[in-house]
């Protein structure tokens, strides 16, 4: 494999995206492939004192003033970490990504979406994921899973999270070539069975061109 493939997981918070990307990398890497898996916002370095403030700061934060941060981390993460890593020939498991900012700060917080995906395009240079999956799951559900200890994003109560949601499968119907809905209410074997499947439909197809 002479170039590595960049996968993303998307999805409201309480989906399960993140159990699902570790057992995805799990899967990948006992299958012979070369795997990093990473997040956002924080990967490492920088993008851990980004998160750091995303996630826990107590007070008042811009709308826009969040999502040019999420922006900053992404920027950061592109070229210091995803892009040289698929480059290497490796297969990047990402925990969130540009779907993430349209979900939440476009649908979720009401900011212009078409200038989002401008400042996605900005901050990535053109980055696209190869393959993305979105963990949709009932909006009670998720929050039942998130229990009472939330950050600052987990709390922005049950109108806001519905939202995101259907942002979500806005953004599915849009790229359906790129996004796949997995049905998250179900439990953590089959979700991943079925994640597993469209995984592998990917790989075979684009291993086999």
């Amino acid at each position: 494999m002479k170039k590595g493939f960049f996968i993303t997981f998307e999805g409201a918070d309480g989906c399960g995206k993140t159990t699902q990307s570790k057992l995805v990398q799990e899967y990948l890497e006992n299958s012979g492939y070369e795997v990093v898996w990473t997040r956002e916002p924080g990967a490492k370095g920088l993008g851990q004192k980004i998160r750091e403030l995303l996630l826990h700061y107590d007070g008042d934060v811009a709308p826009m003033c969040e999502a040019f941060l999420f922006l900053a981390d992404r920027a950061q993460h592109i070229e210091h970490l995803i892009k040289p890593a698929v480059d290497a020939g490796k297969i990047v498991i990402c925990d969130r990504h540009t779907d993430s900012t349209i979900a939440y700060q476009g649908y979720g917080r009401g900011e212009d979406i078409k200038q989002l995906k401008y400042l996605n395009e900005l901050a990535t240079g053109s980055v696209k994921p190869d393959l993305t999956f979105v963990f949709d799951v009932s909006t009670d559900i998720a929050q039942k899973r998130v229990g009472e200890e939330k950050d600052r994003m987990e709390s922005a109560g049950i109108e806001f999270h519905k939202k995101v949601r259907q942002g979500y499968l806005e953004i599915a119907k849009l790229e359906p070539e790129r996004v796949k809905v997995i049905d998250a209410n179900n439990n953590i074997e089959k979700v991943f069975e079925d994640t597993k499947k469209t995984l592998d439909c990917f790989l075979n197809l684009k291993l086999h061109k």
